[in-house]
């Protein structure tokens, strides 16, 4: 096999900004694997919260051996951005390879559209409000919080939009205090799910608390390992390609999550259709389904995902799987 590795950029089409920072761009890697005569292809987005770089994920693929499968890909490389484009890409070619849809190979049923969440960026309570009433015809938006005075943003993106689904991610920038004061609140304002409210290594001070609203464990849950330490803590996980590793794991995943009662989030890094792609498939009967990297972007790959008011439909062949 012959692996190429390349780094793309796709500008945004306004500033994201989370509890961690800003940016004004989505830096990616695409991962192209060929056999000789058919091609698959695969993006990720290596993640600072991570300690991936985009040096360190392309030395990760530089790394691996001449020949290799999807299977034994999962000892080769860690759960992480490396493995997931190299899993996604992998699929791709089997794809090609056999004339055959994605989900027909994973033994899937044909997959629908789906609404999925739009973001809003973190900003001041007058900004969010402007923000969320400009999206106010959208079902469901997703609000970036995680400060300790976020309290007015919550009701000033309520104020916005009156109708719409709210679902919250703090990006593990509450304390334990702050959680608990805003629980109520959350209720009171209609917050369908918050997503890690505490940081992943301190998240054990939500056994015994009160969950008035679903809580969604998201830099908690990378894999089927997570899963042990997350019971008595978490209603929902949230599902995202870049730390399952790609598609074989994240499948696996939902089907011991599901087995073990929690309901499923398939979320995104900030990447254009190629990284939305695999995820489409993992977010059919979804509880809630967060892909909307595309539309914060200001350009996207050739044949990008259509996304309209039945939600982000399946990729076509021309793009991915």
């Amino acid at each position: 096999m012959q692996i190429e590795v390349s780094r793309d950029v796709f500008r945004l089409a306004q500033v994201f900004t989370i509890s961690r920072g800003s940016r004004t761009e989505a830096k990616v890697l695409t991962v192209r694997i060929s056999d000789g005569t058919y091609q698959g292809w695969g993006e990720c987005v290596p993640y600072a919260r991570y300690d991936e770089t985009l040096e360190s994920v392309e030395a990760e693929i530089a790394g691996l051996p001449a020949e290799f499968t999807r299977q034994s890909l999962m000892d080769l490389l860690p759960a992480g951005a490396a493995r997931n484009a190299v899993d996604c890409a992998l699929w791709d070619l089997e794809c090609k390879r056999a004339g055959k849809r994605v989900w027909e190979l994973a033994g899937l049923p044909v997959p629908g559209p789906e609404i999925t969440a739009y973001t809003l960026s973190l900003d001041t309570p007058e900004a969010m409000r402007a923000q969320a009433a400009d999206n106010a015809h959208r079902p469901l938006l997703k609000i970036k919080l995680g400060t300790p005075d976020d309290m007015p943003r919550l009701e000033a993106v309520r104020a916005g939009t009156p109708k719409s689904k709210i679902i919250v991610d703090a990006n593990e920038g509450w304390s334990a205090e702050v959680y608990a004061d805003l629980a109520p609140h959350l209720v009171r304002l209609g917050v369908a799910l918050v997503e890690q409210p505490l940081p992943a290594g301190d998240d054990d001070a939500l056994i015994g608390m009160d969950r008035p609203v679903p809580v969604c464990a998201d830099e908690s849950c990378h894999d089927r390992n997570s899963l042990p330490k997350l019971k008595g803590k978490y209603d929902v996980i949230n599902i995202k390609l870049d730390k399952t590793g790609g598609l074989t794991e994240a499948l696996e995943l939902r089907k011991a999550a599901i087995a073990q009662g929690y309901d499923i989030m398939v979320g995104c890094m900030v990447g254009s259709s190629l990284a939305m792609a695999p995820a489409t498939l993992l977010a059919q009967g979804a509880m809630v389904t967060d892909l909307d990297g595309p539309l914060l972007l200001a350009e996207d790959r050739d044949t990008p995902l259509i996304f309209d008011d039945a939600g982000v439909h399946p990729s076509v062949s021309a793009l991915w799987g």
